[in-house]
């Protein structure tokens, strides 16, 4: 058969599909893209806010628009936390929740009523991190692999416990096998990933951690480059001796700050505080050599007033960070923050969302002109850059890099890069000599 799988949302969801068109092609099928004819089509879903719910609902019906005859089959977190409103869209055949996502390829082999079935159960239970090995991921120059999953913080504005369940985390063997598999088959770098990344190890027997994995895995050698996904305020200095000493491990952290405001930080149930996160991006910053750090952050919870949010833009203006990831705040029924007073006006948190993302504009430009006449290590990707016809890549610091085609600029590479200027973000170099 073939099967097509569409994937919405973060890492983890994209290392569970490259899973899934592996195990479809196991068992003899083919996969395809998007817009080819296919005879089973996989939405996996995104429901982290209301607007990804709205995309997950418009991808399901374009697939079933685009496919008539072919099978759709919705997973992803949407399905765990909304199968009903799923269930009524026409043409659906399976929806399939977290704890039996990797059934899917035997699925399909079985007859399917006319009516969508549902199998979702209550993730809660779920006590093993699953993560099959992966030899290939497709359409990517870099891999991601998914070494923890489920989360135990419960954010008060969060619907992804109730979708993923409790933190559970990949065996440390498991992980090096899986980094050694990857880089065997020619990637360069690899991303570590998780739901609640930072909590990685600590419901292993024995229990372990992050920085220990990072020093086994800096040791073995399997990949050249180790790149962290995001890692939460508390936990991040844990690892920072790890990146500082390595020589493997990206000098680049995504922290996750949401408010510069204490009041509305304790609202989300963050357990710290404007200062405390201040002083963590300094230490990080002073500790670590060219770190780039990446910052989350949410506009428009309930009871975040005007100087509230006054206070979020001027402690990001004043921390040496790299570039800011914005969101609106999305009312999620379930989540305890759904019943806060103080629900902020859509066009406000746009208002504010502009600002941050205006904000975070500027700090990519001054973070990026750091590095103008320095020579990079940059992994060169197959795509080229749109607008300029450029080989594109990215800094072991996650700054985005255009390299003038050459010889030694080959995809998939990791070269160092002389660069000449910077511009929107980004920095243009050549291959150096």
């Amino acid at each position: 058969m073939r099967i097509s799988v569409v994937t919405l949302g973060c890492k983890v969801n994209q290392c569970e599909s490259a899973a899934l068109t592996e195990a479809f092609a196991a068992r003899g099928h083919t996969s395809v893209g998007p817009d080819e004819p296919a005879d089973v089509c996989v939405v996996n879903t995104c429901t982290v806010t209301g607007r990804t719910d709205y995309q997950s609902r418009q991808s399901i019906r374009k697939v079933v628009r685009e496919h008539p005859d072919a099978t759709v089959i919705v997973t992803g977190c949407y399905a765990q936390t909304r199968p009903d409103a799923i269930a009524d869209i026409p043409g659906v055949s399976l929806i399939v929740g977290t704890e039996d996502k990797e059934r899917i390829p035997d699925l399909v082999a079985e007859p399917l009523p006319e009516r969508p079935r549902r199998i979702v159960g209550d993730p809660a239970g779920i006590r093993t991190c699953s993560a099959p090995p992966l030899d290939r991921f497709s359409g990517h120059t870099r891999a991601f692999l998914k070494i923890q999953d489920g989360c135990n913080a419960f954010c008060s504005y969060c619907i992804v416990p109730y979708a993923r369940g409790r933190s559970r985390s990949l065996p440390e063997e498991d992980v090096l096998e899986r980094l050694r598999r990857l880089g065997r088959n020619g990637y360069r770098e690899v991303v570590l990933t998780g739901i609640h990344l930072g909590a990685y190890g600590q419901d292993l027997e024995p229990p372990t951690d992050l920085a220990r994995l990072l020093r086994r895995a800096e040791t073995a050698a399997p990949v050249e480059r180790l790149r962290l996904s995001s890692l939460e305020p508390l936990e991040a200095e844990g690892v920072a001796e790890t990146i500082r000493a390595g020589r493997r491990i990206c000098p680049h952290l995504h922290i996750p700050l949401q408010s510069g405001d204490d009041g509305v930080l304790a609202a989300m149930n963050r357990h710290y505080d404007s200062a405390f996160f201040a002083g963590l991006i300094r230490r990080l910053v002073d500790a670590i050599p060219d770190l780039g750090v990446g910052v989350d952050v949410l506009a428009g919870f309930p009871g975040e007033s005007e100087n509230a949010f006054l206070r979020t833009v001027a402690l990001l203006e004043a921390l040496p960070v790299a570039y800011l990831h914005v969101f609106p705040y999305s009312r999620r029924p379930g989540t305890a923050a759904a019943d806060l007073p103080g629900q902020v006006p859509e066009a406000e948190k746009k208002n504010r969302c502009e600002t941050l993302r205006a904000l975070s504009q500027r700090k990519r430009q001054a973070f990026a002109e750091r590095f103008v006449g320095r020579t990079l290590s940059v992994l060169i990707e197959d795509k080229r850059d749109p607008a300029t016809g450029l080989k594109r890549g990215f800094s072991e610091n996650y700054i985005p890099v255009l390299v003038e085609s050459g010889p030694g600029a080959a995809a998939r590479r990791i070269v160092p890069v002389r660069t000449e200027r910077a511009s929107a973000g980004r920095l243009f170099g050549r291959v150096a000599p």
